[in-house]
């Protein structure tokens, strides 16, 4: 992966380190800094990138990209700030003024909060392509078949084993289990009756109904990609209105608002309280393409 570095004015390093130490500056230590909190960033970057789908990839650079930069703009600023005026141990108490060095502080306070909202990238970039399946994604029939044969042998087993405990009063001899493994279970699973008395099997009736809700919403998205694949292989089908259309951008994923002039203050609250936000990049007033985004354009519309 190529990283792109921006510059560090190594002369302002050099003029903060000198209002704040006694010793040397070390030449280009500044930029050296630097780029190794981007090259970390990288690594999560490509840590990241090797968990997700290729969807979010570009996501990802563009969001390394963006830490790199203003990272790189912070560190200028921060050095400038600090360049501006000696510290007390520097200058010495005599003549020191007080006036310039609370500016200073003050200026200090707003780059540190700023700082903390460059490290939120980094937490950022942990966190893409974790959240749920993005339909518009080209792999996410295959991500989501995946999850769902996941689940559901994770319910098979869990059921299997309330089953067998059920016979047998212990786990010994469950298939895929070792002696020392069923042991383990038997003596977490006597533990936990000993804590919650009510509970009577391994894999408590809780537990499953959760997996079965969690089956039946991906089954559903599996669906929902099915119903899309069938609209796109149709003609496109847009609403005209007076005054503008309605687009289903079925790569985009979103139910899209074009008008041919600005919309009038009334009608863009209305656009807002249906969910539907500003893209300047689609010239559109656009939301998730969904069956409720077709009503709530119709009704910020005021449509039948």
């Amino acid at each position: 992966m190529s990283v792109t570095y921006y510059p560090i004015n190594e002369d302002t390093a050099r003029n903060a380190h000198y209002m704040v130490h006694m010793s040397d500056y070390k030449p280009g230590s500044a930029t050296a800094g630097y780029r190794a909190a981007v090259d970390e960033a990288a690594a999560l970057v490509e840590a990241q990138k090797a968990k997700v789908s290729p969807y979010y990839h570009d996501k990802l650079d563009g969001l390394l990209d963006r830490y790199a930069r203003r990272l790189a703009e912070w560190t200028n600023d921060y050095n400038r700030n600090q360049a501006s005026y000696p510290s007390q141990f520097i200058s010495g108490a005599g003549g020191f003024n007080m006036r310039k060095h609370n500016k200073q502080m003050a200026r200090e306070d707003t780059l540190w909060k700023e700082y903390d909202e460059i490290k939120a990238l980094l937490h950022k970039m942990e966190s893409v392509g974790t959240g749920p399946v993005d339909l518009a994604d080209p792999h996410a029939r295959e991500i989501l078949t995946d999850q769902l044969q996941k689940l559901q042998a994770r319910l098979d087993r869990n059921k299997a084993m309330n089953a067998y405990y059920r016979k047998h009063k212990s786990f010994a001899g469950f298939p895929e289990l070792t002696d020392e493994a069923a042991a383990r279970l038997d003596a977490q699973f006597a533990e936990t009756r000993q804590q919650c008395p009510w509970i009577d099997k391994p894999c408590p009736d809780y537990e499953l109904t959760s997996l079965r809700g969690k089956i039946k919403r991906v089954e559903e998205r599996i669906a929902e990609l099915d119903k899309r694949a069938q609209q796109a292989e149709q003609p496109a089908d847009n609403t005209a209105f007076p005054g503008g259309e309605i687009v289903r951008n079925l790569e985009a994923d979103r139910l899209q608002i074009i008008f041919d002039e600005k919309p009038d203050e009334d009608t863009r609250a209305a656009l807002k309280q249906n969910g539907f936000r500003w893209s300047p990049r689609y010239g559109a007033w656009q939301r998730q393409l969904t069956q409720n985004a077709e009503s709530a354009a119709r009704r910020a519309l005021g449509l039948k």
